[in-house]
């Protein structure tokens, strides 16, 4: 494997500009192995994840949750990622093994995997009452663009978003990543011209990656001319938190007559992570004592 997956979180000097830098070539190719994804897929996943991962690097507290799902008209279903604040993320696609050919600049067809007709919808939760939830419609499916709509219109923050993943000839994960730059309040017109005129200018972020560029390189090649600091790092990994003791809660949470079924009918359950594939069994004895801790 190659250097590990990380984040960088830096700022200009006077606080208006922030920006977001991930490799996840490592964590989508863990997510690429464990849904045996198709190669439009992996590049559909990982691109998600990757934002997913810098959208939960942005929430305050260890405890909060991220969870962000696009939803589109396309073979793909819907895609959902859960990120947490300590870098730890985790998804799955509804149908990993759809697949499109490649576009006419041998480029995969994510768009079209996703399908441009849908939603993009962010549920953080916070530990309070009721989550927040932020919805946008899909524009490209190609994602990146569908978060930077989400930002503008949700979220009112101007943002420019940017996620890659190279897929390798033996269908493996060769490189991914991405960046979230955002503008805040008091920027210049100055500064706008100049970033848009050094993003512009930026190869491919699959690109960057793959030619073993750190983020801190990319971050020079984004906000070399500003006055820029580092004031976050972070490391990335794609893990799955699901337990016995949860799969547990979500039968318990089925109720009763549900538990019933479970036992005359199958003579016991077995419940399927969708988010690492992992099987838990509960024969018919589990069940019934769930029905006496109920």
């Amino acid at each position: 494997m190659n250097m590990r997956d990380y984040l960088i979180k830096a700022m200009d000097e006077e606080g208006r500009i922030r920006v977001y830098i991930a490799k996840s070539t490592n964590l989508v190719e863990k997510a690429r192995q464990t849904h045996n994804t198709s190669p439009t897929a992996t590049a559909a996943l990982g691109r998600t994840l990757t934002a997913g991962a810098i959208m939960g690097a942005m929430m305050k507290n260890e405890q909060d949750v991220l969870t962000l799902r696009i939803a589109g008209n396309g073979p793909a279903g819907n895609i959902y990622v859960v990120a947490r604040q300590n870098g730890r993320i985790k998804g799955y696609i509804d149908n990993p093994a759809a697949d499109l050919p490649s576009k006419g600049n041998g480029k995969l067809d994510v768009g079209g995997l996703v399908g441009e007709n849908g939603s993009l919808t962010i549920i953080m939760d916070l530990g309070l009452k009721e989550p927040y939830v932020g919805q946008s419609n899909l524009v490209t499916g190609e994602i990146a663009e569908d978060l930077a709509n989400y930002y503008a219109f949700s979220e009112q923050v101007p943002s420019a978003v940017n996620l890659g993943v190279l897929v390798d000839k033996d269908i493996s994960v060769k490189a991914a990543g991405g960046f979230i730059l955002q503008l805040l309040p008091g920027v210049s017109d100055e500064d706008i011209d100049k970033i848009e005129e050094n993003l512009a200018k930026l190869e491919p972020m699959s690109t960057m990656i793959d030619k073993k560029m750190s983020p801190e390189e990319i971050l020079d090649r984004i906000l070399g001319n500003f006055n820029i600091k580092i004031i976050d790092r972070l490391d990335l990994e794609y893990i799955c938190d699901c337990s016995r003791e949860r799969m547990e809660k979500i039968l318990r949470s089925l109720g009763e007559g549900e538990i019933r079924d479970m036992i005359e009918e199958d003579g016991g359950a077995e419940i399927v992570c969708h988010f690492c594939n992992s099987k838990y069994k509960f024969n018919k004895e589990e069940l019934e004592n769930l029905l006496v801790d109920n």
